[in-house]
């Protein structure tokens, strides 16, 4: 039976690391051993483009994120900071520093991205929502198509017109964030109405009640709303302070209806008229 044969020293292997080039060096990117790898970042001809190579590997020990996470040499290069933050072994004190860094797009790309912790991902939008009051109108635009729903939520809350239309549908937009809008007491002009003649969220049962509570939304159209509600939901809507005393008391004649239509025996003739 043949001897099998011994593979090349891991040893030998790292020396070559530190001075291959060309076709060589390129091979030893994929190197499975991490002192052969944290080697070839010693090496002057390793290039961005195969740093970037590299770290492209889900495989990659994590040493060797960490290490490259320390080099401010090789932190210069953007690529490489940006293939930080996206590896799925990401050092996570190195990527909460450099995510700062990021341009907005790639922000945006990683607190979508669902191999992305969420931790990270909650700091990506922590991040767009701090540059929002910096962002030229026509990149908000842009975030209102594609941000996620945090970031959604936020530019709807400021009311720009162009941007309006453009955020409600956003696919990632929530109704939380709807309604997270709607509590506020003063909401731009613009906001309202968008919302209540939106095809998706006008029709919202939560959005609705929301809608009744803003002092701003327009009579004739939330009292169209009322038949639909719960007496429980209206009875709440009805207590003082809650709503506009003009629309209070739309709800407790809302209210007093449906009791009315309760009490009358089934079959009479003012029964069958509620």
């Amino acid at each position: 039976m043949p001897e099998s044969v011994a593979p090349e020293p891991v040893t030998n292997d790292r020396e070559r690391a530190r001075v291959a080039t060309g076709d060589e060096l390129a091979a030893l990117l994929h190197h499975p051993s991490a002192d052969v790898l944290l080697a070839l970042l010693d090496n002057p001809a390793l290039d961005e483009p195969q740093l970037c190579l590299l770290l492209e590997r889900k495989d990659l020990p994590g040493e060797i994120l960490e290490e490259v996470g320390k080099r401010k040499s090789l932190l210069k290069s953007y690529r490489v900071k940006r293939a930080l933050c996206f590896h799925p072994r990401g050092p996570r004190l190195v990527t909460l520093r450099l995510i700062r860094d990021l341009y907005l797009m790639d922000l945006v790309q990683l607190a979508l991205s669902p191999a992305v912790p969420a931790e990270l991902k909650r700091n990506a939008e922590e991040q767009l929502l701090a540059r929002l009051p910096q962002i030229p109108l026509g990149q908000k635009i842009t975030l209102a198509r594609r941000g996620p729903a945090r970031v959604a939520g936020a530019l709807l809350a400021e009311g720009h017109p162009q941007v309006i239309s453009v955020v409600l549908d956003n696919p990632y937009m929530t109704e939380a964030q709807i309604l997270k809008a709607l509590s506020r007491e003063k909401l731009p002009a613009p906001v309202i109405p968008a919302i209540i003649h939106h095809r998706k969220w006008s029709i919202s049962y939560n959005i609705r009640i929301a809608l009744l509570r803003q002092p701003s939304a327009p009579l004739a159209t939330i009292l169209s709303y009322l038949p639909q509600l719960t007496v429980s939901d209206l009875r709440e809507l009805a207590a003082p302070g809650i709503v506009p005393e003009k629309l209070r008391r739309y709800i407790q004649a809302e209210v007093q209806r449906r009791l009315g239509a309760r009490a009358l025996p089934k079959g009479s003739p003012a029964s069958k008229d509620q």
